[in-house]
């Protein structure tokens, strides 16, 4: 057991570098992730805003495109409009409101390019005595001129059971773009529009709904310093291996060491 004692230790040593080593080039790759994709929003922010010529139909085309600005000329099919549970916005538990918007000139590409596309209109809070109430929303009729970014389709939550086929105008907790296309019986574009300020024209009043939308956020130094941290530690076993195992051995059995 003794002989073997120092194989261990080495093994160990191995185990601990590899791994804190591993954690941190896992943070150099969040940390150039996030910066590309700084850098993908930033030059997107520069390009003229897509309108509905020029919104992409296919789904990789959309997801090479996220973040772009949209300026968008439909009508809202009210009707349809479903409310998202237990989503967060400035600190708040809410519902997300999602109405689709068909667009008044749809891009025909041999018919499969879809008329709609399901936007992410705002936040609402919930009500704290019945979850399942939705606030009335002021409707909007006629053709709107919708501002905003193009995004995923909505995040989804952990979900416990089977919702079952939730009724049109219902509180869900997740919603699919293919479910609510089969629901509605209506193509879909393949993501989602985060609407910032409300359609033109608005209703009396406005809609008063918030859009404070999250935004990625350019936190590189954060991953950097993690890194850091991680390098060190490893660095760290490599010098405490190297005294114990090395140094410290070899200067005990030098004449005269006590």
């Amino acid at each position: 057991m003794r002989a073997s004692r120092p194989l261990i230790v080495l093994l160990a040593t191995l185990v601990g570098v590899g791994v804190t080593a591993s954690l941190g080039q896992w943070q150099l790759r969040r940390a150039a992730a996030k910066q590309a994709l700084h850098d993908t929003i930033e030059a997107h922010g520069q390009l003229a805003a897509l309108d509905n010529a020029t919104l992409p139909c296919a789904e990789s085309v959309w997801t090479g495109q996220l973040q772009r600005r949209v300026e968008l000329r439909g009508h809202w099919l009210n009707e349809r409009t479903v409310w998202l549970d237990n989503r967060p916005m400035a600190g708040r538990v809410g519902l997300f409101v999602l109405t689709p918007l068909r667009l008044s000139v749809p891009v025909d590409q041999g018919g499969a390019c879809a008329a709609t596309v399901l936007v992410q209109r705002g936040w609402v809070p919930r009500d704290p005595r019945d979850r399942t109430r939705v606030p009335p929303l002021p409707p909007v009729g006629g053709e709107v001129l919708v501002h905003g970014r193009l995004v995923a389709a909505p995040s989804k939550l952990m979900e416990l059971g089977d919702p079952g086929a939730a009724q049109p105008g219902a509180v869900r907790q997740n919603v699919g773009l293919a479910a609510l296309s089969q629901e509605w019986g209506e193509a879909l574009r393949p993501g989602s529009i985060q609407q910032e300020g409300d359609e033109v024209p608005s209703p009396p009043g406005g809609t008063g709904l918030l859009r404070e939308w999250w935004r990625p956020t350019l936190d590189v130094g954060r991953h950097q310093a993690y890194a850091a941290q991680w390098f060190a530690m490893a660095g760290a076993m490599v010098v405490l291996y190297v005294w114990f195992q090395w140094i410290r051995p070899r200067r005990r059995r030098q004449p005269g060491s006590a």
